[in-house]
């Protein structure tokens, strides 16, 4: 029979969450912020009876009041843990209704300002969000793909993605990301996330995302059946909560469709092995490159980048050739945009310091949508 070989009760977060780890060494940690920053997950084994390697080994598992998650088979079984859920800096919050990672920007991941791409932000929250769902016992082999949707052959491909970010963490600063997930309708999902710097505390960006249902061997989207809801939104929270909670919000609004011809173009792109996902299909961050590619470089050299929102309008495929477009938006609709900052605190009054485009990109041959963006641009502080 196994025992619990915890100090007491007290390593268990009241209760509600904790983590069982196999024999480990001493995790790698950051110096906390402030005192009330969450502590770490407590550290706690499982050592069952017997002399064999099988009843010494670690295994893992959230404890909350819906029993036991392991890493393969969700709710209420528990599983052996893997190196990397033992060296992750990330945990549950207290609540369990949300996830919390820390990652340090490594030199592959800065641009020639010394600075974290909007490529290497967008690839975070998907690891962040990748992350959160295998430590509720989901996406074993797909992005957030739980045990019914497994079965049913069925995935979450990306319908919308907004980013807001208002300072770029600089190479070797340490991010933190937090995350979650709610339902949004009868067709698809929803997850926003929250970045900080990890030594201020301070809000260095927010995201939020719509996810749709599509059959992987049919490629059609499905509508989200209530046995696929119960079992994703398990540990989302209750009530509402949005990364922009703001009225009239920059993520809420519509892109038009950018008409030709277009001031700036990039035509000819063509999909990489390494662009590929998972899921057989071009990887969502990979989009965002497209986007930057039709982009003027005087724009580039004396702005960055501080608001992306994308449209997904379908699948792009290994063997498909895109063309990037990309448009100054009317002064109209720029304004209304760049005035949604919401609450940024690198938000300027002076509204020349920003700059606004359009973007398609589309199937080269027949002129198939691909994607529909906008971008927002504010002036480089000065160094």
């Amino acid at each position: 029979m196994m025992k619990l070989s915890c100090n007491a009760v007290d390593q268990i977060h009241g209760g509600a969450q904790c983590r069982f780890l196999g024999p480990h060494k001493s995790r790698p940690g950051f110096a906390r912020r402030r005192k009330e920053a969450p502590s770490p997950p407590s550290i706690v084994t499982y050592s069952g009876g017997g002399s064999s390697s099988s009843s010494r080994r670690g295994i893992v598992a959230v404890v909350s009041d819906r029993g036991a998650v392991g890493a393969e088979n969700g709710p209420g079984r528990v599983e052996p843990i893997s190196l990397a859920d033992r060296l992750r800096q990330g945990s549950l919050a207290e609540d369990g209704k949300s996830y919390r990672e820390c990652f340090i920007v490594r030199s592959y991941e800065v641009g020639m300002n010394k600075t974290a791409t909007v490529e290497t932000i967008a690839n975070l929250l998907q690891e962040v969000g990748c992350n959160h769902a295998q430590v509720v016992g989901f996406s074993t082999d797909g992005f957030a793909t739980t045990t019914t949707m497994r079965e049913l052959h069925l995935i979450w491909v990306t319908a919308r993605m907004h980013i807001e970010i208002y300072k770029y963490p600089a190479w070797s600063d340490v991010v933190e990301i937090e995350t979650w997930c709610q339902g949004d309708g009868r067709i698809g999902t929803r997850r926003d996330w929250i970045l900080k710097d990890y030594a201020t505390g301070q809000v260095i960006g927010r995201a939020t995302s719509k996810w749709v249902m599509m059959n992987q061997d049919t490629r059609r989207l499905q509508k989200v059946s209530d046995d696929v809801r119960e079992e994703h939104l398990a540990f989302a929270p209750r009530e509402l909560r949005l990364a922009f909670p703001e009225k009239n919000n920059s993520s809420l609004k519509k892109i038009a469709k950018l008409e030709d011809p277009a001031q700036y173009s990039r035509l000819g792109l063509v999909p990489r092995r390494a662009d590929l996902d998972m899921n057989q299909h071009v990887n969502n961050v990979t989009y965002i490159g497209w986007v930057l590619e039709s982009m003027p470089q005087e724009v580039i050299d004396s702005h960055e980048l501080q608001t992306i929102t994308l449209d997904y309008r379908r699948e792009c495929q290994q063997d498909d050739i895109v063309d990037s477009l990309s448009n100054v938006e009317n002064a109209e609709n720029a304004e209304a945009s760049s005035k949604g900052t919401n609450g940024s605190p690198a938000a300027t009054e002076n509204q020349n310091d920003y700059r606004q485009f359009l973007h398609l990109l589309r199937i080269s041959g027949d002129g198939s949508e691909i994607n529909r963006g906008r971008t927002v641009w504010r002036k480089k502080p000065a160094r």
